[in-house]
């Protein structure tokens, strides 16, 4: 084989736990680590990025063109090709470098930044105001059997379809292929993944995609038979020399390292998660609930105890005040014998007073009903008190808070994960400048990127306190329509009302109706009191030290 370039109660109790274990044990099963597979959504994305490189000779007739490879823009204006795609410009002054987007209306002209053909890789940059999607870097490890699509341009598709010359400067989409990483091979000229995307003549320079649409090598060469036919191993250069080349040239990339993730995990995830979330409230909700009738019972049984005794203390003061009162009628009827007149009137008075307090103590004893209403009391005031005691932190629904990124949560594909900040109001205001609309009980913003093709749906559960993006990565076509919808309506200012969020939530639907069922990606972060997350992140820093 030669090389060749190419292109690119208790029963109640123990079911109820039965019931939670098998719960988790299903959720187990669903979020068991599986082979990520590729959604193509993610490679329909990545494919906005891609350009066909062209190459123009100029003559009195006009320009005709004499070569053609594959490109993908790592920033607005900026692609990355093969070296060798390029190899005719450097030899014939007489030829123009031209650049065809994957959609649009026209091609534009383009210059040579940077060539390294050590590693068969070069840089050029569009020489007319234009701006192109940016593909993402994959910077992390590449393992061996994982799915990989070649997407560029293969001529020998052009061919199939009789692609003329207005075929190959008008923007179209790129044709794209799958296969896997094979073996792990390198080529010994440079670093190259080896594997079995098909590509061809014209795919040269073109990226090779994870399953998540993230640029992991530049399409190169392939291996051929004897007979000049096409093989089924190809060779594309790795992200080891890819990373080094764009360094040196002082491009900023947009790559992530995050694991691949396909949305039947995700899904699968959520569904495991919500499992255990709906096992775990069930079960502090029981724990509640027999801590509240525990303490319910000792303030109820402590109440009843506290009238008894009450009730015995004013008999007892009863009894007493009763031997007082005939110790004064005796001392009263001896005085008023020896007629001592006076001292006899004291002692009726004081007989009289004795029998009032005895009556005055025996009356005021508790009723049974009253013992029963003032222990009822009791009870409640215990349940309430414990459900106080259980929630206090979870009633805060607004102010400023500290959102930190949960990536068991998320689908990330190629955004940056930071943590942000929320400053939530609850009209629906958002750092007091961006109104929220409402719909179906849920806070939402649709934000339509001026500078990019992306759509994203920004969401905020106040009593969750969970922040979330989905965040759509669409095509042209629908990004004009996008934002021909989005300058239908106008946002209303913080603080116009309801009424004025639920409007604001029914004009963002024309926008919703745009997009596909599927986002892209979904960042989830889940939030605490900004207070609570700096005291957290001081103690965290003491610790440390």
């Amino acid at each position: 084989m030669a090389s060749s370039r190419l292109s690119v109660s208790t029963a109640t109790r123990w079911l109820r736990g039965l019931f939670c274990a098998v719960l988790l044990a299903l959720g187990a099963q669903l979020i068991a680590p599986t082979p990520a597979r590729a959604d193509s959504a993610d490679i329909n994305a990545a494919a906005r990025s891609v350009v066909r490189v062209v190459i123009v000779l100029r003559d009195n007739s006009g320009y005709d063109v004499i070569g053609h490879g594959t490109g993908f823009a790592v920033t607005p204006t900026l692609i990355v090709t093969n070296a060798h795609v390029l190899a005719p410009l450097l030899e014939d002054d007489r030829l123009r470098l031209g650049v065809v987007p994957a959609q649009g209306r026209t091609g534009y002209f383009a210059r040579i930044v940077r060539v390294a053909s050590d590693v068969d890789l070069a840089l050029i940059e569009l020489t007319e105001q234009a701006s192109l999607p940016v593909a993402t870097l994959y910077t992390g490890r590449v393992e061996d059997g994982s799915d990989v699509f070649a997407v560029g341009y293969p001529a020998n598709v052009d061919q199939a379809l009789g692609q003329g010359l207005n075929g190959l400067v008008s923007p179209q989409a790129p044709v794209k292929s799958r296969g896997q990483i094979s073996g792990g091979r390198s080529s010994t000229e440079y670093d190259t993944l080896l594997h079995t995307a098909p590509i061809g003549t014209g795919n040269s320079g073109g990226p090779l995609l994870d399953a998540c649409g993230r640029v992991v090598g530049v399409n190169s060469f392939g291996t051929i038979s004897d007979n000049g036919s096409d093989s089924e191993f190809y060779f594309a250069v790795s992200m080891r020399e890819m990373l080094p080349f764009l360094r040196k040239a002082g491009v900023a990339i947009h790559s992530n390292a995050l694991p691949c993730r396909s949305l039947a995990e995700f899904d699968a995830n959520e569904t495991a998660r919500q499992m255990r979330e709906a096992a775990a409230q069930q079960a502090r909700a029981e724990a509640l609930a027999a801590e509240r009738s525990l303490a319910a019972e000792r303030a109820a049984r402590r109440s009843e105890l506290e009238s008894i005794e009450s009730s015995e203390t004013l008999m007892g003061l009863a009894g007493v005040m009763l031997v007082l009162m005939m110790l004064g009628a005796i001392g009263g009827m001896h005085f008023y014998d020896k007629r001592e007149s006076e001292q006899a009137t004291a002692c009726a008075i004081f007989a009289v007073l004795c029998l009032a307090g005895s009556i005055a103590a025996w009356t005021a004893r508790p009723s049974v009903d009253e013992i029963v209403e003032r222990s009822a009391d009791a009870e409640r005031a215990a349940m309430k008190e414990v459900a106080d005691a259980q929630q206090p932190d979870s009633l805060i629904d607004k102010g400023k808070f500290t959102c930190t990124f949960r990536p068991e949560r998320s689908r990330v594909t190629v955004s940056t994960t930071n943590d942000v900040s929320v400053d939530w109001s609850p009209d629906g205001c958002m750092a007091e400048r961006s109104q929220y609309g409402l719909s179906s009980g849920e806070w939402a913003r649709v934000v339509v990127s001026d500078s990019d093709q992306t759509i994203s749906i920004n969401r905020y559960d106040p009593q969750a306190r969970v922040y979330s993006v989905d965040r759509y990565l669409v095509d042209l076509s629908t990004m004009e329509a996008a934002r021909k919808a989005r300058a239908q309506y106008q946002a209303p200012a913080c603080g116009a009302g309801t009424d004025a969020a639920r409007t604001l939530g029914e004009d963002q639907q024309a926008i919703r109706a745009l997009l596909p069922d599927q986002a892209n990606e979904r960042l989830v972060y889940a939030c605490e009191p900004a207070a609570i997350a700096a005291s957290a992140t001081d103690k965290t820093d003491q610790d440390a030290k």
